[in-house]
C-alpha cells in the first residue's frame, strides 16, 4: 500500500500520475481538512474535493478547482439577493457540499461521507480525511486573523502573514486508519502541496506526525518550490513570513525529523549537498509537471525509492 500526504491543486496532479502506475486501490491519500470552511451554510472541503474531482478527470483544467464546464446559475442569484460571493462555487460543485452537509448533519463522519463521494465519482482509491474533527487554518497578519481561504481566494495572499494557526488542533484525533496507515504502509510519499499549510496542517493533528516518524515505511517528499517560487499557491511566501528559507532546503528542514528522501527539480541541483547534510537523500529529477507523462514519470521516480 502506498500512503500519500496531500493537499491541494499540486498534490492532485502528482496523484494522477500516481494511480497510472500504481492500481487505485493500492493507494491511499491522507487529506488535508485544515481549509474546510462553512458557506452558505454548507461544509466546503476544497482538497478533498480537489483530489477527488482531478482524479475521476471532472476537474476544471485552468483553475485546477471545481468542476469542468461548470455554471455558476445558483451563485449569481445569490449575488442578487445581495450575498459575498467572493468564494466561487459552481452549480455541480454545490451538489458536493449540499450532500456532504446532510449527511455530516445526520451524524455520519466526515471520511464516511468522503469515501461515498469518492466511490460516487468511480475511483477505487482510499481517500480519509487527516481527522473527523473540527481542524481550520487560519493566518494571522499584522491587523487581524481571518481563515486561510480568505487570505487565499478573498484577499489573494496579500497580507503579510506572521502566524499560522490550526483552530481544534488541541481535540483533534486523527481519523479512522489514518494511523494504521501510515504504520502498515509499503511506502509514503509526501505530495508536492504547500509544507506550512496544507501538509503542516495534517502534521499538526496529535499522533499522525509521531506515526511518520515510527513507522518502518520509507518515506519521500518531493518538494513544491522550485527555484525559491512556487508552481500555485503562497508557500513560498509563508515560508519566507514564518521563518523558513524558501526552497528545498527550508522544506527538508521541515520534514526533517520523519524524510528519507527528497525529490528536488535540475534547476535546485546546487541544494543537494546542504539536504544531505541533514541526513536526507536527495534525488535531482525534473519535477514541474506539465504533461501526464511527466506526472506518471515523477511518480516513478518517487516509487522507485522504495525499492533501493
Amino acid at each position: 500500500m502506498i500512503v500519500t500526504l496531500a493537499g491541494g491543486v499540486g498534490a492532485a496532479r502528482f496523484l494522477q500520475g500516481l494511480i497510472r502506475v500504481v492500481p487505485q486501490d493500492h493507494v491511499t491519500v491522507i487529506g488535508n481538512v485544515g481549509d474546510d470552511t462553512e458557506f452558505y451554510g454548507l461544509h466546503v472541503s476544497p482538497d478533498l474535493d480537489i483530489v477527488t474531482y482531478t482524479l475521476a478527470s471532472l476537474v476544471d483544467p485552468l483553475k485546477g478547482w471545481g468542476f469542468r464546464d461548470d455554471t455558476f446559475q445558483c451563485q449569481q442569484m445569490l449575488q442578487k439577493y445581495g450575498c459575498n460571493t467572493w468564494f466561487n462555487l459552481g452549480d455541480r460543485d454545490l451538489a458536493t457540499h449540499i450532500y456532504r452537509t446532510q449527511q455530516l448533519i445526520r451524524g455520519r463522519p466526515l471520511s464516511a461521507v468522503t469515501a461515498d463521494i469518492v466511490s460516487a465519482l468511480g475511483l477505487n482509491i482510499t481517500l480519509l480525511p487527516s481527522t473527523n474533527d473540527l481542524l481550520q487554518t487560519y493566518v494571522v497578519s499584522s491587523t487581524r486573523k481571518m481563515h486561510f481561504q480568505e487570505y487565499m481566494v478573498k484577499l489573494q495572499t496579500r497580507p503579510n502573514v506572521r502566524r499560522v494557526l490550526f483552530k481544534g488542533v488541541e481535540t483533534a484525533k486523527p481519523a479512522p486508519k489514518v494511523v494504521q496507515s501510515i504504520m502498515k504502509a509499503d511506502g509514503i510519499i509526501i505530495c508536492p502541496s504547500n509544507p506550512i499549510v496544507s501538509i503542516g496542517a495534517i502534521l499538526a493533528i496529535q499522533g499522525i506526525r509521531s506515526a511518520l516518524r515510527d513507522t518502518q515505511a520509507p518515506i519521500v517528499g518531493i518538494n513544491p518550490i522550485i527555484a525559491g517560487k512556487t508552481v500555485k499557491g503562497p508557500a513560498d511566501k509563508l515560508m519566507k513570513s514564518l521563518g523558513y528559507e524558501p526552497s528545498a532546503i527550508g522544506v527538508a528542514r521541515y520534514y526533517k525529523d520523519f524524510l528519507d528522501t527528497l525529490i528536488v527539480d535540475n534547476v535546485d541541483r546546487k541544494l543537494a549537498p546542504t539536504i544531505r547534510s541533514l541526513g536526507i537523500k536527495t534525488v535531482v529529477t525534473q519535477t514541474l509537471m506539465r504533461s501526464m507523462r511527466d506526472k506518471a514519470r515523477l511518480a516513478r521516480v518517487a516509487l522507485s525509492e522504495f525499492k533501493s
